[in-house]
């Protein structure tokens, strides 16, 4: 009985530790292509999600707001820190399942994320397949 239970507790925690440590092959900060922000993605739960966070300095002083949001209440709502990314599963090398949130158009799109290399992250999001597109984004140093 006490093996079974601890076989059970050992299973348990190396499914969890396993979501984490996949996790943590894509954690980071990631510098999008046309330098307007970076990504900081982590582990929330067993999934990974992101933020979008100003390469800029003068970009946090700024406040930019969420204008182009197509819920009218949240055009106010400040840029810098707001959760653009969300439920992606899977890794260590490919998440999807997750949506991604586009401040530029104010949609949010299914996506998938794939890690090339240690520090080559390709990003796609989609309104309906084949209706994609990608990025390619660098770790930034």
């Amino acid at each position: 009985m006490r093996y079974t239970t601890f076989a059970s507790l050992a299973l348990a925690f190396s499914l969890a530790f396993g979501a984490v440590a996949q996790a943590q092959d894509v954690v980071g900060r990631w510098r999008n292509p046309a330098e307007a922000g970076d990504l900081m993605i982590y582990a929330c739960g067993d999934k990974v999600c992101a933020k979008g966070v100003p390469t800029d300095p003068a970009k946090v002083a700024e406040d930019l707001k969420d204008v182009k949001n197509k819920n009218p209440e949240l055009r106010n709502r400040s840029l810098n820190g707001l959760e653009v990314m969300r439920g992606f599963a899977g890794g260590p090398k490919v998440w999807s399942g997750g949506s991604i949130y586009r401040p530029a158009d104010g949609n949010t799109y299914s996506g998938k994320m794939e890690l090339v290399d240690p520090n080559t992250l390709k990003l796609t999001g989609c309104v309906v397949a084949p209706l994609c597109q990608s990025q390619i984004w660098k770790r930034a140093s």
